[in-house]
């Protein structure tokens, strides 16, 4: 009979693999974003709460911490790097100084609050009962903010009528690693794991409802906007021929 811990240590290696495709996901947007050389309407809020939840749930998964917890630190440490990497190119390519400025002070200030969370822990509470359950309540509330951060692009979405800067594969991959993390909790029973990855499945289920209602009217404005580039690249050119005509 396959145990339970098999079973456990098999959907958390699935997990990782989503969740590794979830952080990388939005490799897409920052090709765009290099190639153009400007992060257009791209909001920097999805990838810095991405970076203090992970920065939080590896503190999570240490031995000292959350024993048997490999598998979250793995993939956490991983979204570190990643996320450090998109940051800093959206951080190179902004062309908003008040933007740079946001951006400068939310990583400070990421960086400053977990390094009082790992002192306080490790000074104050001597137990892994103790830690696993303050650092799991924090851990609760940063990937709740984490899969709420799209919220912002939603509401434009809505506003707008265009998933442009909604990027699909953000979307599945959120859904996708918030259900198998879901399952995952479940076995056994870990609530600081279960609530925020079940509620991210709500929010991203929300996106890829969102995604089919308006990924046509997307597709109309794309096509008419490239329409109207097309119109005015070529009175640009006809313009000086008319000139010269009219001249002569």
């Amino acid at each position: 009979m396959v145990s339970e811990q098999y079973i456990r240590k098999s959907v958390g290696i699935i997990g990782n693999v989503i969740a590794l495709c979830l952080f990388l996901s939005p490799t897409p947007t920052f090709r765009r974003i290099m190639k153009n050389k400007s992060v257009e309407e791209y909001s920097p809020i999805p990838y810095l709460a991405t970076l203090v939840n992970c920065l939080v749930w590896v503190l999570y998964g240490l031995p000292m911490v959350h024993p048997d917890s490999t598998l979250v630190v793995t993939i956490n440490g991983a979204g570190i790097l990643i996320e450090v990497v998109f940051i800093t190119i959206f951080f190179v390519f902004s062309g908003r100084p008040k933007q740079r400025l946001v951006i400068a002070a939310v990583l400070a200030g990421e960086t400053l609050f977990v390094a009082i969370l790992v002192v306080l822990v490790f000074t104050l509470q001597h137990t892994t009962a103790e830690r696993t359950t303050s650092v799991g309540i924090i851990c609760c509330v940063f990937n709740v903010m984490m899969y709420a951060s799209p919220l912002s692009v939603m509401k434009m979405v809505i506003r707008t009528k265009s998933v442009e800067f909604m990027p699909f594969w953000l979307s599945l991959a959120a859904f996708l690693n918030a259900s198998v993390w879901t399952v995952y909790a479940l076995i056994p029973f870990d609530p600081f794991i279960a609530i925020p990855n079940g509620i991210g499945c709500v929010f991203g289920l929300a996106q890829l409802i969102l995604y089919a209602a308006y990924y046509k009217s997307t597709k109309r404005m794309m096509a008419e906007r490239q329409q109207m580039i097309g119109l005015s690249s070529a009175v640009v050119r006809i313009g000086p021929e008319k000139v010269a005509q009219q001249s002569a």
